[in-house]
């Protein structure tokens, strides 16, 4: 029996400042076990902080850091160059708005910038990713070829800049070039402080003199300083050591994506899983309970919709849930359970919840005390937290998307309308994500979500808790320009029978407010309100009635009319 080995390489690598302080080269790369070797393949990345900046370190680290992690996370079902280039796209997003956020803004030299390279190998693959003025080569026979292009302009020879790099302008412009690799080639990432001061031949001779690439990467730095290098040195070489077989099947998936699954049903066997139960049918996506049969263990399959196959963009923004779930590792958010086995079809695995929604649970508890709408807002918060910490806005909090778990733990689930900032691509977003009762107002104008339209839609479920009502009604729906907006009246949460402080409501009106720029900025904020009352909203109550609630004002008034009315008729 012909057993197909592996890919398998050799890497050695180095890095140093040199006459530097600090060195704000950043090198790494990752090798992974199957099945993730085979679906990701080896990946290799460098990053060069500039000079005149004294936080481009940070860019470098961070950009090589969440390049190897993320670019693993993505969906098995995308090509090597769509999960790569989402991955740099969020992290140059992340970058540029540090940056814009610093006292660098107005000086892009000295903000969040570097260059960036990276190199992955894939099945009889190579594909380059490439930013800035690190070099990619490859040892072609005695020469080294250049396979990158310099994104530098030289204006004289003392001065010259980059053109291009992670974190100069909100939107990535970065080079990609795949080739066939065959056994036995070699790779080299430098920065421009080892291949400005060593000659092509003496690198190709200290690769060639050395079995021990982490040697030869070494030597070649100590050439490069002893020639005069002024700058942070680093390289990474990596040589091809055995191929797989090429597969067709492979290739396929780089121009298609998986096909999806067959109709699933309760007791059917699929790719490895034995399916239990449905759990529920929309028309965006099916979630079945299921058990995997080699480990026993119960997990959640989600097929995409039958009814949307032909649509790219609603499989994309499908397998984007995957990803998400992966970047994410927080004990409030539903986690991605990463296959052991091949994946044959296109479908989503995550953790089982064994609990009841949020809404099953407001059903139940149509009375709750405050402390336990406290405990579990708190919990999803949280949740939310560390989506908006990833620049990510859920867009779709309901809910019917809240778990709550042994231990009353809150879970957020389903991340089918999630916004990444720097990856969603906002000419598709939909007019208005998620279920309209939970929806922001903004987005019924058309306009871009933000953290505080989570916020928003945090607070209606507050709302919705201790009162069983909307803050709104329909009427949010119906509103779809400014005036109309404006003329909405929020009604209070408080009444006869209330039994939480007054103050609670002061915290849920600025929450539910429909201009999202008076809404509170972080959600922290919020949930301190709900616990403490705020002395900003104390004396806001100190006003006169009819400033406060003029709709309660003039009916009093009103009923105060008619009584003395009824009186002057009774004398």
């Amino acid at each position: 029996m012909i057993i197909n080995q592996p890919l398998t390489v050799s890497i050695g690598q180095a890095t140093n400042k040199g006459v530097k302080e600090i060195n704000q080269d950043a090198v790494g790369h990752l090798v992974p076990e199957e099945p993730l070797l085979s679906t990701k393949g080896i990946v290799l990345a460098m990053a060069d902080g500039i000079s005149s900046s004294q936080v481009s370190q940070i860019a470098s680290r961070t950009a090589v850091s969440s390049f190897l992690e993320d670019y693993c996370c993505t969906s098995d079902a995308w090509a090597v160059k769509t999960s790569a280039q989402k991955v740099l796209k969020s992290v140059n997003h992340w970058l540029y708005a540090q940056t814009q956020n610093s006292p660098y803004r107005f000086e892009k030299d000295k903000g969040y910038i570097c260059t960036f390279s990276a190199l992955i190998l894939k099945s009889n693959t190579a594909h380059l990713f490439h930013s800035g003025d690190t070099r990619i080569y490859r040892i072609s026979g005695n020469q080294l070829e250049q396979l990158t292009k310099d994104h530098r302009r030289v204006v004289s020879a003392e001065i010259s800049y980059l053109t291009r790099a992670l974190g100069i302008e909100p939107v990535l412009d970065i080079d990609y070039h795949s080739a066939t690799i065959d056994k036995g080639d070699q790779f080299i990432i430098a920065t421009d402080g080892v291949y400005e001061f060593i000659s092509n031949a003496e690198i190709l001779k200290f690769i060639k003199e050395s079995d021990d690439l982490d040697i030869a990467a070494e030597k070649i730095i100590e050439q490069a300083m002893l020639s005069g290098s002024d700058d942070n040195l680093s390289i990474q070489i990596v040589r091809v050591e055995h191929l797989p077989d090429y597969q067709l099947a492979e290739v396929q998936q780089h121009i298609s994506l998986l096909p999806l699954p067959p109709r699933l049903m309760p007791r059917m066997k699929f790719d490895g899983y034995e399916i239990l139960r449905e759990i529920y049918i929309s028309s965006r996506s099916h979630v079945f309970l299921a058990r995997d049969i080699e480990s026993q263990k119960t997990l959640v399959i989600k097929t995409p919709s039958t009814e949307l196959r032909d649509n790219t963009q609603y499989l994309e923004s499908f397998m984007l849930e995957e990803w998400i779930a992966k970047r994410i590792d927080n004990p409030h958010v539903v986690k991605a359970i990463e296959p052991t086995r091949k994946r044959n079809y296109l479908y989503l695995l995550s953790e089982y919840v064994e609990g009841i929604t949020l809404n099953q649970w407001i059903i139940d508890n149509p009375k709750p005390t405050i402390n336990q709408v406290r405990a579990i807002i708190e919990q999803a918060a949280k949740g939310l937290q560390a989506f908006h910490r990833q620049e990510m806005i859920h867009q779709d909090l309901r809910p019917n998307n809240i778990m709550i778990g042994p231990g009353n733990t809150v879970k957020i689930i389903d991340f089918g309308s999630t916004f990444i900032a720097g990856v969603t691509d906002i000419k598709n977003e939909e007019a208005v994500r998620g279920t309209m009762r939970y929806s922001a107002p903004e987005y019924f104008l058309g306009q871009v979500g933000s953290q505080r339209s989570d916020i928003y839609a945090l607070a209606v479920i507050t709302y919705q808790m201790l009162s069983g009502r909307f803050p709104y009604n329909i009427e949010i729906a119906q509103a779809r320009s400014l005036s109309a907006q404006r003329r909405l009246t929020y009604k209070t949460v408080v009444n006869e029978d209330t039994e939480f402080p007054i103050w609670v409501d002061d915290a849920l009106r600025k929450a539910l407010y429909v201009e999202p720029q008076k809404r509170y900025e972080e959600l922290s904020e919020f949930v301190h309100d709900l616990h403490h009352p705020n002395n900003a909203f104390i004396s806001r109550n100190n006003r006169p009635l009819i400033e406060r609630d003029p709709v309660i004002f003039w009916k009093g008034v009103s009923i105060a009319l008619l009584l003395i009315i009824v009186i002057e008729k009774l004398i």
